[in-house]
């Protein structure tokens, strides 16, 4: 071999040790891909789970019954409240999430102590705001867990998750905060809405008095709640009306205290956010049996009209001065769907026996005749003759009613609307 092949052959094997290098790293790489799968990723959430001593404190549950879950159409509450967990995050809180079920308000905690101080050790204006977009995220994506999470039992008791809630910010310094995230639809304790009518003040009262007599009403003061989602049940659960949506609202105002003087560092919000829905490819596993809110469609809304203010003594003609209000009555009745219409006619005593029967029924089939005429379909009318009793609350002083209250009461017109 002369000069020139021993040249040539030397500057091929020098090529060629970078090239058998390369090649080794690569299958030295490959190889550790292969015994460990993918490569890991970067956990951009990881910052959050250092502790903060932040001014602040926020604890977010979520509703896990099946009312707000379903099987199909779950609520989206992740993805619907980014208007609040953005405020949390501006507030730089320390955040918990979970979500509750049972009687008991059994919490199941998804993630507890996250930091959202996207200021802390980070000083640069770039890397505060992908920080803060970080926080965001992260938080939406915990609630998201938090409303997949399958409840421990059965039933909802919302009043309890309120006391739970609140329990866990107790020693918080700072502000403290409680976001719920539910349709309201308590199935257990004291607001067990099962049997609610959802229509009037009264029952609300009622409802009211006899959570506090359980003491079952929560203690929050010094907790800023928000409530999301009230009347926002699942697709495919029973959904409210409109008015059952207000009813229920005006419900969680009154228990929440947001009606009355609130101490220094207490509120209570009813956070008016549409909730979205986001489909499932699989039924959640649940527990069996648990309760749904039916809303009582079959229970009529009772208008107790006085006689005095249709009619002239001994007389079924309606007055022209009863027509604005048999007017409000027909509104009522044909933007309630598939309603039917009952009137039922009474007279008091003072009139002949023999009489009572015909001028009630001539009443009721007055105040039909006006209804229908208003635009109102399916309307039937029965006289009833003497009432068995007054069932107009009783507003004298001294708690008795004069005898002309009692007639006043006595002689009236009742309209019931019965929901289909």
């Amino acid at each position: 071999m002369n000069s020139a092949d021993i040249a040539a052959a030397r500057a091929v094997r020098r090529r060629a040790v970078p090239t058998i290098a390369g090649a080794l790293g690569a299958a030295l790489m490959a190889g550790l891909l292969g015994a460990c799968g993918e490569a890991p990723r970067l956990d951009a959430c990881a910052w959050m789970k250092h502790p903060v001593d932040t001014a602040g404190r926020t604890v977010v549950l979520v509703d896990g019954s099946t009312s707000v879950s379903g099987s199909a159409g779950a609520r989206d509450y992740a993805h619907s409240i980014g208007a609040l967990l953005t405020s949390v995050v501006e507030r730089k809180d320390t955040v918990s999430v979970g979500s509750f079920s049972g009687d008991s308000a059994q919490i199941t905690w998804i993630a507890k102590d996250r930091s959202a101080d996207w200021v802390k050790d980070n000083h640069n204006e770039i890397n505060q705001k992908e920080r803060k977009q970080q926080a965001v995220s992260c938080l939406t994506d915990l609630v998201d867990k938090a409303g997949r999470a399958v409840p421990r039992s059965g039933g909802s008791n919302v009043l309890a998750a309120l006391t739970a809630g609140a329990s866990s910010l107790e020693g918080a310094a700072g502000r403290r905060s409680l976001v719920v995230l539910t349709d309201g639809l308590s199935t257990t304790g004291c607001a067990d809405l099962r049997a609610a009518a959802f229509r009037d003040k009264s029952e609300i009262k009622a409802i009211t008095r006899v959570c506090a007599a359980r003491d079952e009403t929560p203690s929050l003061t010094g907790v800023h709640l928000t409530l999301a989602g009230l009347g926002q049940p699942a697709t495919g659960q029973p959904a409210p009306t409109a008015a059952q949506r207000t009813w229920l609202s005006n419900l969680w105002r009154a228990l929440c205290g947001a009606g009355r003087k609130a101490a220094p560092g207490t509120s209570c919000t009813l956070a008016p956010t549409a909730i979205g829905t986001a489909e499932r490819s699989k039924p959640r596993k649940r527990p069996p049996q648990d309760p749904a809110i039916r809303y009582a469609q079959d229970r009529p809304e009772t208008y107790e009209l006085p006689g005095a203010a249709l009619f002239d003594t001994n007389s079924s003609t309606v007055r022209p001065q009863a027509l604005p209000l048999l007017n409000d009555v027909a509104v009522s009745a044909r933007t309630t769907p598939g309603s039917r219409v009952t009137v039922l006619g009474y007279v008091d005593p003072r009139g002949r026996p023999d009489n009572n029967h015909q001028l009630s029924q001539a009443r009721a089939d007055a105040v039909k005749d006006v209804l229908t005429g208003l635009g109102v379909q399916r309307v039937t009318a029965h006289g009833r003759g003497l009432p068995t009793g007054c069932a107009k609350p009783d507003h004298t002083a001294g708690g008795r009613m004069t005898a002309e209250d009692k007639l006043q009461c006595d002689r009236r017109v009742d309209i019931e609307i019965t929901r289909k």
